[in-house]
């Protein structure tokens, strides 16, 4: 081997770990501080290199981040798939790599335009790449929006950027630093680090604006259902009634809540096929003056899937009934889970891609606030609680509170659901609205309208978690403009790097003569 490919096989093993050590920033460990030091590593290796060298030291710094931070969807597949491991293991490799060609992309166009141009590569149209590829990875595909790095940055000043830019103005601010830093030391100029100065101060002055104001006089009681039914069990058809009584004997106790939330699907049957029972619960709930919230699917005659939020109670659409029931209707849909991408291609392959109701229709992206005892909820289910936008879009000036069902069992004891709490509280933090997250196993919270969490069950046991919910008036910049400023931002940071390369040439063209001469 020569020199030059020992270097870069040495640049190749240490992306690796550069990206691995990123997951430590997440949640459930948390250590925000490394957000910044991966990025500063994987700056440093970038540097000078030729685009189709920053493009595979990107892959394998996308290698080592999303193989570890993802590593718990592999506990679905392998637990549920009903697959081979090696067929498993393949999958997950195919999502690890294509997830990895987001930051391998951002190498090539990191070097490709920017080269002999370092503070344009780290402090102008870096960034602005950065945020595109961002972006790109959280729509194409139906998008996968997970490992954001703004989200590591919900316990530190940077997160006050979140209620004016939301996440992604928090990578930005992540972005901007590392690479100021990596400008100061790599080409010995002070300048650059003015840069990470600047954004430090925005941080703490972002805070003290208080973009809403909580409401105590119309105060919510709340009581979260977490019935922690096993995911192997809950459709066996000898374990509905056992599992409808276990969610009726936990709501009896807590009659008089204002509002008593079950999680994502929590009835294991659908909806048309129990009128009888969802009619007593909602006369039992208006006996008791509660409203009761559940995960429910349902099937329309024409053979297609929901998967639905139903209100019960107080405040529904009168005594219930089933072709006048007011549903919100999930309208992200989670890959393979509850639609499969190349379907006539995948299906024959194994029998993870023909579970029951694998093949769901979508609702409408924007959808009515469900009305609640008096309040207005906008609701998210599952997977969606990681689209910021979309949740944005369906928050109103009426808008109260924030609520999102999952079911979490089907990633175990991983770091999945822990990382999915992470992004709950980044959407109340971002709209300033107090979040309600009911689950069968965990984590069942209440998180206040600061993004932090003021009360939780732990995970994987039965318990209702009770709580006095204090809603918020006013709206925060970014639910008002949403990522626009942002848009903006990009726009002007290329305009600016376009400029100073047009003015850095034309100095070059006018030194020529006079060097000639």
């Amino acid at each position: 081997m020569t020199k030059k490919t020992l270097t870069l096989l040495g640049q190749l093993l240490a992306a690796v770990p550069a990206g691995a050590i990123a997951t430590l920033s997440f949640a459930p460990y948390n250590y925000a501080f490394i957000a910044p030091l991966t990025l500063i590593l994987f700056f440093f290796l970038l540097q000078k290199q030729s685009p189709k060298r920053s493009a595979l030291i990107g892959f394998f710094y996308g290698l080592g981040m999303f193989g570890t931070g993802i590593s718990w969807v592999h506990v679905s597949i392998d637990t549920f798939g009903g697959m081979p491991k090696i067929a498993s293991m393949f999958l997950m490799c195919l999502l690890i790599s294509y997830l990895a060609l987001y930051p391998a992309l951002f190498g090539y166009l990191f070097n490709r335009f920017n080269r002999q141009r370092p503070f344009h590569q780290l402090l102008l149209s870096g960034p602005v790449i950065w945020l595109v590829l961002d972006w790109i990875r959280g729509w194409l595909f139906t998008g996968f929006p997970w490992l954001w790095m703004g989200y590591s940055q919900l316990n530190t000043p940077l997160a006050h950027f979140a209620p004016i830019f939301g996440v992604e103005g928090i990578t930005l601010a992540l972005v901007l630093i590392s690479g100021s830093i990596v400008a100061t030391i790599y080409y010995r100029n002070w300048r650059p680090l003015l840069v990470a100065i600047l954004v430090a101060i925005l941080a703490v002055l972002a805070g003290i604006p208080q973009w809403v104001k909580p409401d105590p006089k119309h105060s919510v009681t709340v009581a979260l259902i977490q019935g922690n039914i096993s995911q192997e069990e809950k459709w066996l058809p000898s374990h509905r009634w056992p599992t409808l009584m276990k969610y009726m004997d936990l709501t009896r106790d807590n009659w008089g809540a204002d509002l008593i939330i079950w999680p994502e699907a929590a009835i294991p049957a659908l909806e048309e096929d129990i009128p009888t029972f969802l009619q007593n619960l909602d006369a039992a709930a208006r006996a008791n003056n509660s409203t009761v919230i559940t995960g429910i699917l349902d099937q329309k005659a024409d053979g297609e899937f929901f998967n639905n939020i139903l209100t019960l109670g107080v405040d529904a659409d009168g005594p219930y009934n089933y072709n006048t029931a007011t549903r919100y209707t999930k309208h992200h849909l989670l890959p393979f889970g509850e639609f499969v991408p190349f379907a006539s291609i995948l299906r024959p392959l194994a029998p993870f891609f023909n579970l029951p109701m694998s093949s769901f229709s979508r609702g409408a992206y924007i959808q009515p606030n469900i009305q609640a005892h008096g309040y207005s909820i906008a609701p998210a289910l599952c997977y969606e609680i990681a689209f910021g936008e979309q949740i944005r879009e369906n928050v109103t000036k009426k808008t109260e509170l924030l609520l999102t069902l999952s079911n979490d069992a089907w990633f175990g004891h991983s770091i999945g659901p822990f990382q999915h709490m992470q992004i709950a509280q980044m959407r109340a933090l971002e709209l300033g609205k107090p979040l309600l997250r009911g689950t069968n196993t965990g984590i069942t919270a209440v998180v206040d309208h600061n993004g932090h969490i003021t009360k939780e069950l732990p995970q994987f046991v039965t318990g209702v978690l009770k709580d006095k919910v204090i809603p918020t008036i006013g709206m925060t910049p970014y639910t008002t403009l949403g990522s626009w400023p942002l848009y903006g931002y990009c726009l002007w940071a290329l305009a600016l790097s376009w400029i100073l390369i047009r003015r850095k040439r034309g100095h070059f063209r006018d030194l020529r003569p006079a060097e000639k001469a």
